[in-house]
């Protein structure tokens, strides 16, 4: 191996694409656009929830729960019969359906413990999921309100003091802003390595390669440090002028101690992509090889739901990918603020899967220039 060898070739590489205008959009877009938009439009809010209510009691009580479902959350209710809710939610009019039995307020001071039954169109999973709670909480708290009107409120000798921690209004901004930027990092490294790889066969470079006094080994690694050196310049960029900049995100922990992590991370992509590019004969068929990696990579790693609410088995397998490790490492660093002491573990096994990756890589790459010479 010639350390010359590995430069020359990477400075190659960043020419390259230097000269590649739809590639230098693409990151332009990844780390600016789609990362403020990925974080502007994370759905996990209720807004604007239709809802129907069908009242047979005209209580003072049912009154007060129909009054109670209010804008933004909300759209005014509407008063129906059961055959209208039944329509409308089978037409999807209506996300929600309340009906309030006859005789609720009689049966609610007579301490009969009477039900509210809440119709909910369960294939609207995220606004379902949240006005699920929401509506209960509505109504809980306007029955509570109206008991307390006619009896003596109970005092608890107990209080609850709540605190959010890392995120104290509870933003979704937040979450999904960090969120998006580890998917464009994940996506970039794939993709510019992979990239790189196919346009030296299409162009028919890589023959000019294979009879230059350089080894796969050097070319493998000029590939993987000079995009990675891409994706390291433009991750600080994006995270203090997109997530901290225009979204108003706080950074906790040391950005320094982050761009270290990110760096073990993009070893192990930008060699996941050259192993993608070895078993691709063309861009389209990378692109379909990068769909079936990219997105359990991400959803399963913990990025989008905790990690604990997967099945056991999932968990397991996932702790061989690189994404899994790098969430962990960048919550506890940029939410937490924690320092080195906290997150060496994910240090560890970023280190570990990077190299066997890189090593495996290397050994299709190999077998792929031998079949060409």
């Amino acid at each position: 191996m010639r350390a010359a060898n590995i430069l020359h070739l990477g400075v190659k590489e960043l020419r390259g694409l230097a000269r590649d205008p739809i590639m230098l959009g693409l990151i332009g877009f990844a780390f600016t656009f789609a990362v403020y938009a990925g974080a502007k439009a994370l759905p996990d809010n209720l807004h604007k929830a239709a809802i129907a209510i069908v009242d047979y009691d005209h209580s003072d009580v049912s009154e007060r729960i129909a009054d109670a479902f209010l804008p933004p959350y909300f759209l005014p209710p509407e008063r129906v019969d059961p055959a209208q809710m039944d329509t409308g939610m089978d037409a999807g009019r209506f996300t929600f359906g309340v009906m309030i039995p006859p005789d609720f307020q009689r049966d609610l001071l007579a301490h009969r413990t009477p039900e509210i039954q809440l119709n909910i169109d369960a294939t609207r999973m995220l606004q379902a999921f949240t006005g699920n709670r929401d509506a209960q909480i509505i109504m809980q708290g306007e029955v509570q309100a109206f008991w307390d009107r006619h009896r003596t409120p109970l005092t608890l000798p107990v209080g609850l003091d709540l605190r959010s921690r890392f995120n104290p209004e509870l933003d979704k901004t937040w979450f999904g802003a960090l969120t998006e930027l580890i998917t464009q990092i994940t996506l970039l490294s794939i993709i510019l390595t992979g990239a790189a790889i196919i346009r030296e066969r299409e162009h028919g470079t890589i023959e000019h390669l294979l009879v230059m006094p350089v080894t796969p080994f050097e070319i493998m690694v000029s590939k993987v440090w000079a995009m990675a050196l891409v994706v390291l310049v433009v991750t600080p960029v994006s995270l203090l002028l997109v997530v901290h900049g225009a979204l108003q995100v706080p950074i906790q922990g040391s950005i320094a101690l982050f761009l270290a992590g990110t760096a073990f991370f993009v070893f192990s992509t930008t060699s996941l992509g050259i192993l993608l590019a070895t078993f691709a004969r063309s861009m389209p068929q990378f692109g379909l090889l990068m769909m079936l990696v990219i997105v359990p990579l991400q959803i399963l790693s913990g990025a989008f739901t905790p990690r604990e609410s997967m099945p056991a088995f999932v968990q397991n397998i996932m702790l061989a990918a690189p994404n899994t490790h790098f969430v962990m490492l960048m919550q506890t660093v940029l939410f937490r603020g924690a320092g080195f002491d906290a997150v060496w573990p994910q240090f560890l096994a970023l280190a570990v899967i990077g190299g066997t990756m890189f090593l495996v890589s290397l050994a299709r790459f190999r077998r792929t220039l031998g079949s060409m010479a």
